[in-house]
């Protein structure tokens, strides 16, 4: 009877009437009926008061407290949201906020603490992993020489050549760490200047024409000729990204399949568009392209080649010039993957606008 506020409230006020009722008995003009109607009277107010104050006020914050509590164990945490909270009398409303909100910001800790703890771990996998394939190869290769196949001059330089080739992997997967890294620290520091970047995305493709001709991909760029596409950027690193966009565009697209390259103006920038019709990308693995070591097919990736930080590394160049890759994909049918670039105007003294070529 004790545990709820109805039974509380039952004895407080038959203890209040009670003694309303003896103060009264000491008077000598009080007879039964006014003893009666004033314990009725007392009890009946008491128990309203009481029970109202106890149900609002405390049992039903402190069940809040309690439900708040089991949220936690369970990790089921919500926003706190009360708009009479900011002006409520009850200090146990104020101590459930608090502890929400302290549960809340713990919650939060613990579950970055946990995602970079899982990322640390996948990390010292992937990278293991990657490290392991070149340094067993030429381990091979030399062991094999040093076993007495070094007296063999032709095998000698097969091997020596693919020992080199194996150490060359691991060399660009090195500085393609480092790069990503200093990225991410904020080391390097990003050459605004301004160009042509169409001129930068015809150099890129005459370089891969060679590579897509070799799997008779058609490799097409379309741009208005009559058009100036200046922009303000970090020229080389805008020039990887081309590369590494376009050169994956060309890697994994169907045999005799077709790549093409857009460029187009807008009122304040430019946007290049990558499209290929290859074996495109599967939804579940869309968001994670831009991860380190990341990998749609680890089997078929691997023997093409690559570190697998291409993409990471394109996402923190365009954020370095605040922009971002957009990408899309649709199984069987092929990819797209998109950025844009600020578009550099110059206002001649006729004051019309013209593109600035300097």
């Amino acid at each position: 009877m004790l545990t709820n506020s109805r039974g509380i409230a039952v004895i407080i006020a038959l203890a209040i009437s009670m003694l309303v009722a003896a103060f009264l008995s000491l008077l000598d003009t009080t007879t039964a009926t006014i003893l009666m109607v004033a314990g009725g009277i007392s009890f009946s107010v008491s128990y309203l008061l009481i029970n109202i104050t106890l149900e609002f006020l405390v049992f039903r914050e402190i069940g809040n407290i309690y439900t708040l509590l089991e949220k936690i164990q369970k990790k089921e945490l919500s926003e706190f949201s009360d708009k009479s909270s900011k002006s409520s009398i009850s200090p146990l409303r104020r101590i459930n906020k608090v502890i929400n909100s302290y549960a809340l910001a713990r919650q939060k800790e613990i579950d970055t603490l946990q995602k970079n703890a899982e990322f640390r771990r996948e990390f010292i996998a992937d990278i293991s992993h990657e490290l392991k394939t070149p340094i067993f190869a030429t381990q091979g290769y030399i062991h094999t020489l040093l076993d007495g196949a070094i007296d063999d001059k032709e095998v000698r330089m097969k091997f020596l050549k693919r020992a080199a080739k194996s150490l060359d992997s691991l060399d660009v997967l090195v500085q393609d760490l480092l790069t990503l890294n200093q990225m991410e620290s904020g080391v390097i520091k990003f050459t605004f200047t301004q160009f042509d970047l169409k001129d930068l995305l015809l150099e890129v493709i005459d370089q891969l024409e060679h590579k897509a001709s070799k799997r008779k991909v058609d490799l097409v760029f379309q741009y208005d000729e009559k058009e100036d596409y200046i922009t303000s950027a970090d020229k080389q690193k805008i020039y990887r990204v081309c590369q590494n966009l376009i050169f994956n565009a060309v890697k994994y697209n169907n045999n005799q399949g077709k790549v093409k390259v857009s460029l187009k103006t807008s009122k304040h920038n430019l946007h290049v568009e990558i499209k290929d019709n290859g074996q495109g990308i599967p939804p579940e693995d869309l968001k994670r392209i831009f991860e380190r070591f990341y990998r749609v097919e680890k089997s078929r990736n691997k023997k093409e080649g690559g570190t697998g930080l291409g993409l990471a590394i394109v996402k923190h160049i365009l954020e370095g010039h605040k922009s971002k890759i957009s990408v899309s994909s649709t199984v069987g049918k092929g990819s797209i993957f998109s950025f844009s670039l600020p578009l550099v105007k110059q206002v001649l003294p006729e004051g019309k606008e013209k593109q600035d070529v300097n």
